[in-house]
């Protein structure tokens, strides 16, 4: 072995720190285990994250993912029970078309929260949980990474992996400020809990430039909405209820009675739609896996790259026996291509177009049977777009 190969290389169990305790995290720990890594976890929350926006599972690829990990039947029956085809509604609540549910879902829709708990209690004993804590530097030297905590006294790793999200810290940390990898499409989300008054049949109402759904699997209110750049505080709930409330100011259909909603809901969640764009996904010891490497928000894909990521991610380290810097270009080489999608889908604009001609040509799309298959086509062959090697057997 050279100079070069012994630098890239860690001891036999080598200690791998993973930021982010949500899907990515935990499905890469999953893995690691298994294959004798001693692996850390640190996540910002004081526990997993319960709830939120359905997320969505599609294809052979993704099943064979969590077949392979032991929690497919898990996610099966933890999964939501899909209220039909979206139903898209005029200002007199008239319907004008619908959104078929197998657009909106995947094959196995589920709570983002079920499969963060599943894969938590898949883990927890294996690995070792930080909740409530985060990394605020990052130095890799010859021996490892020396990592600083906001709570927990400094240690040392031989790996580091960023599964923090689309904003992430490990990523900021490592490789420079967000506002070089992430960038704005031109709308923004909100994912509200209005209450039960909303349960019942999936409705969209679309005015150019907004949309506003109720009832369906995202969240009780969702809402999504073109605009400028704004500046707020992600942790100011109430400064950003105020913002979205300014957006929707003269909205016909619900929308005046949602908005007073959005003042008194205790479940909010608002973000920007954006994309991040990686040269690279690794730099040094230090490497990125989902959202933080190749997010796309609303995008449909995340979570489907986050478990398959996790799993060539874990399978090229275990198979680099470990040779980090090899696995780590395995790793981008294999998995770049699959996670292109996350390069070409804008959210925003499909669910709220900017012009009334835009809105005609959306409705249409789900209304004339061939371009929705062709659609959907394109969306399944997205999904299985990678070949899966067997890591299993690899000494």
């Amino acid at each position: 072995m050279n100079v070069a190969e012994e630098r890239n290389t860690v001891k036999q169990n080598p200690r791998v720190l993973i930021s982010g305790a949500s899907i990515a995290g935990p499905a890469l720990a999953l893995w690691l285990t298994r294959y004798g890594f001693n692996v850390t976890i640190v996540e910002k929350a004081p526990e997993v994250r319960q709830g939120g926006q359905a997320v969505d599972f599609k294809g052979v690829t993704h099943r064979t993912v969590l077949e392979r990990m032991g929690i497919l039947e898990d996610v099966r029956r933890a999964r939501v029970v899909s209220s039909g085809d979206g139903i898209l509604v005029n200002a007199d609540g008239r319907q004008i078309a619908t959104m078929p549910a197998e657009f909106s879902g995947g094959e196995i829709e589920i709570a983002r929260g079920d499969v963060a708990r599943i894969l938590y209690q898949r883990t927890a004993a294996s690995c070792e949980y930080l909740f409530g804590d985060s990394i605020t530097a990052l130095t890799e030297t010859a021996e490892g990474v020396e990592v600083n905590f906001e709570q927990s006294a400094p240690r040392v790793f031989d790996l580091v992996v960023g599964a923090d999200g689309i904003h992430s810290n490990v990523r900021r940390l490592a490789f420079g400020p967000e506002a070089a990898y992430v960038r704005y499409l031109g709308h923004y989300y909100a994912l509200v809990d209005i209450g039960s008054e909303v349960k019942g049949e999936d409705l969209m109402y679309n005015e150019p430039g907004r949309m506003a759904a109720t009832g369906g699997p995202k969240a009780p209110a969702f809402f999504v909405f073109a605009s400028r750049p704004l500046q707020y505080k992600r942790d100011d709930v109430e400064g950003q209820k105020k913002l979205l409330i300014d957006a929707y100011r003269g909205g016909a259909w619900k929308i005046p009675d949602l908005m007073q909603q959005v003042q008194r809901a205790e479940g909010f969640y608002m973000d920007s739609v954006s994309r991040v764009t990686m040269d690279r996904y690794s730099k040094g010891r230090v490497v990125l896996l989902g959202d933080s490497a190749y997010g796309n928000t609303l995008g449909g894909f995340g979570t489907g790259l986050a478990i398959v990521g996790a799993y060539v991610l874990a399978g090229e380290l275990h198979r680099a026996g470990g040779d980090y810097a090899a696995a780590y270009a395995q790793y981008e080489s294999k998995f770049r291509k699959y996670a292109k999608v996350s390069q070409q889908v804008n959210a925003g604009r499909l669910l709220a177009p900017s012009t009334r001609l835009g809105l005609y040509t959306r409705n249409r799309m789900f209304s004339v049977a061939p371009l929705f298959k062709g659609l959907m086509k394109l969306m399944d062959h997205f999904a299985t777009d990678i070949k899966l090697d067997d890591y299993t057997g690899i000494a």
